[in-house]
């Protein structure tokens, strides 16, 4: 019965997570257009909601093509490989007490092992389509991930030398006197920047920037291949923001409510923030945002580690 709990858990997982992506990319365009007072899709169906199925025929009736100039078996299975690690992170979030696939003690270190390997993704994508500006974008796109998954880890120290544990349940369970983000927000702050530059969101998606690049890494992709991109993009955005919630919002914990819904309603508000980034913050330089890394996020880690170790070791004197 175990079995096939967890099977069927992967199953709604799978089918859930797919059909997030689908709404989202109607909910951001509804959202922008509230926050730049226009009206966004409002044609199809009720708010435009029928503008996802659209999207969906249009690029299921596109033309399966594969550049004659381009290595065929790595161009096919680029999109495909970021679209694996998005879903395979999603395994270790703690949705509810009793509502995770796999509970691995080392939760935390297998999350960010799965963020790194979405770089092959988009690196294969750009140097198989041997074209200039999707290599440039691959290049990018792998400094600018591999820089920032420095950031990310060292952000997440904090949260593991207070709990003691890279168990994300026993994360989430630490936080039920106060949540992290009252205790580590430099360590949100900086694993909120870090995930805005993994996922490649605006204002961080300089490896596709098509005011200089044409589209970057995804330059010549169409049709489903061009579509599963996008939706590891949007699974990237989704696994962000339930690492959010389950390291520093206190996961499912709340009154009243049951776990699942304040899980959802949490990221939720997440969610939404990056899309407000994406209308409020303008595009910086491909040079701005690695000097960002190196010169501001990873001395702001290093302070946070350090405070976070003093406190650690004061409590602990003061507990003898």
């Amino acid at each position: 019965m175990d079995e096939l709990r967890v099977i069927s858990m992967i199953f709604i997982l799978i089918g859930g997570a797919v059909g997030g992506a689908a709404v989202m990319t109607w909910f951001e365009r509804r959202m922008l257009g509230v926050w730049q007072d226009r009206l966004g899709p409002n044609r199809l169906g009720p708010f435009g909601i029928f503008q996802v199925a659209a999207d969906m025929l249009k690029l299921l009736g596109k033309h399966d093509w594969v550049p004659p100039f381009a290595d065929r078996p790595v161009f096919i299975f680029a999109p495909t490989a970021i679209v694996i690690a998005m879903m395979l992170g999603f395994a270790v979030v703690p949705f509810a007490p009793d509502l995770v696939i796999i509970d691995m003690n080392i939760g935390l270190l297998f999350f960010l092992g799965m963020t790194s390997l979405a770089v092959y993704s988009v690196l294969l994508g750009g140097l198989a389509s041997k074209n200039k500006y999707a290599l440039m974008g691959g290049l990018r796109s792998a400094a600018q991930m591999v820089s920032y998954e420095v950031f990310m880890g060292l952000s997440l120290m904090g949260v593991v030398m207070l709990t003691g544990s890279f168990s994300l349940p026993a994360i989430v369970e630490a936080q039920r006197d106060w949540w992290f983000i009252v205790t580590q927000p430099l360590g949100l702050f900086v694993f909120l920047v870090a995930g805005l530059a993994e996922s490649h969101r605006l204002p961080f998606d300089l490896p596709e920037a098509e005011h200089e690049l044409t589209a970057g890494f995804h330059t010549e992709y169409g049709g489903m291949k061009f579509a599963m991109f996008m939706l590891g993009e949007y699974l990237g955005l989704m696994l962000i923001s339930c690492m959010i919630t389950t390291l520093f919002l206190g996961g499912w914990l709340g009154p009243f409510l049951p776990p699942l819904v304040w899980f959802f309603l949490k990221t939720a508000v997440v969610i939404l923030f990056f899309i407000l980034l994406r209308a409020a913050i303008p595009r910086p330089r491909y040079d701005q945002l690695m000097s960002l890394g190196w010169k501001v996020m990873l001395p702001i880690t290093l302070i946070n580690l350090m405070l976070t170790g003093a406190i650690a070791l004061w409590q602990a004197e003061a507990t003898l």
